[in-house]
């Protein structure tokens, strides 16, 4: 297969992983609505309930392999080929799907299927923001990330931020279900609260010794080698660092302090928030990054993006630094 049909391909499996996640997502809502008049020690007994949250398992666990393979396919579709977060919808397409393994990986260890309505509607909003707003011309890596340095820091780092998503999901439904006092529905079919609390802090304890590794080791480690120091006071070094001392805080908090329960959870929801401003905002609110390799790079290229039925073709030629030309050819039109 040449670069181009590659593209094609990894294109094509994101659009079928999407549809995946949004059937998914419909199924657990339709065992949601099955669910609303049922107390928490009510067996289910419908089976359309039923079968609908295993129809949401399965139908999660195909769109995992088919984005899997889409990743796959991006990376192949680059000459030479290399990993896939070279801009910011990689790096968009390649979270969203470690956030989705790392899912059916705890579903698979602790039973937390109740997870999936949040996990599937994150996952599709953020895959579609992802096409909608951040695609971008698959290019070759700058000089500054073609470095082994780079992939072991962006998997480590990865890693942590879907086991910190996980986390913050179930503190934000330990705020929820806290202030609930509904007898039937979801909220009161999800586990006590001590358990809810008790898995967050399993997630967060797995996720930030990851973390560390990638962001005061691996990273210091390929800014280095990329520009020469190993602390460059970027916009992005400096928010991986307040993410660390957030998540820090918070299990020294749970450890010494002996917090538990909402301030533990209000302090987890801080720091995945400081994660995601840190994996997405920096790229928009700061020029000053040597991280912006993440951004368009219509910079150095006009990108003529041609998209008929299942054809695209990427043609690069040079232009002022301020333009971007995006031709898009609907399938029903012959293309150029």
């Amino acid at each position: 297969m040449t670069d181009g049909q590659w593209e094609v391909f990894s294109y094509q499996g994101i659009e079928a992983a999407s549809v995946l996640y949004f059937l998914a997502m419909l199924a657990y809502f339709v065992e949601l609505a099955g669910l609303r008049t049922l107390a928490s020690d009510e067996e289910v007994e419908d089976r359309r309930t039923a079968m609908a949250g295993r129809l949401g398992i399965l139908l999660t666990s195909f769109a995992v392999a088919v984005h899997f393979v889409a990743l796959v396919a991006r990376g192949l579709a680059a000459d030479p080929n290399r990993v896939p977060w070279g801009n910011m919808y990689e790096f968009t397409i390649a979270g969203t799907f470690v956030v989705a393994l790392a899912f059916l990986v705890v579903t698979r260890v602790w039973g937390t299927d109740w997870l999936g309505p949040l996990v599937t509607t994150f996952v599709v909003a953020a895959l579609m923001a992802a096409f909608l707003g951040l695609d971008d011309a698959v290019l070759p890596l700058p000089d500054a990330l073609n470095s082994y340095w780079l992939v072991i820091h962006v998997v480590s780092a990865v890693i942590s931020t879907g086991a910190f998503t996980i986390g913050a999901l179930l503190s934000g439904l330990y705020l929820v279900k806290s202030r609930s006092t509904k007898q039937t529905g979801y909220l009161a079919r999800l586990p006590e609260l001590p358990k809810l609390d008790r898995l967050s802090y399993r997630m967060h304890a797995f996720g930030f010794p990851v973390w560390t590794f990638a962001v005061l080791i691996t990273g210091p480690i390929w800014a280095h080698q990329a520009w020469g120091a190993y602390w460059n006071w970027d916009p992005k070094e400096v928010w991986a660092f307040i993410t660390w001392v957030v998540y820090a805080a918070y299990l020294h908090a749970r450890a010494t302090a002996g917090w538990r329960g909402r301030n533990a959870a209000y302090l987890a929801m801080v720091g995945v928030a400081t994660l995601w401003f840190n994996f997405i905002g920096i790229n928009f609110f700061s020029s000053s990054s040597q991280h912006s390799y993440a951004e368009s790079s219509g910079a150095e290229h006009s990108v003529v993006h041609h998209r008929a039925g299942s054809a695209v073709v990427d043609v690069l030629a040079p232009v002022e630094a301020t333009q971007e030309v995006r031709v898009v050819v609907r399938g029903d039109q012959p293309a150029l």
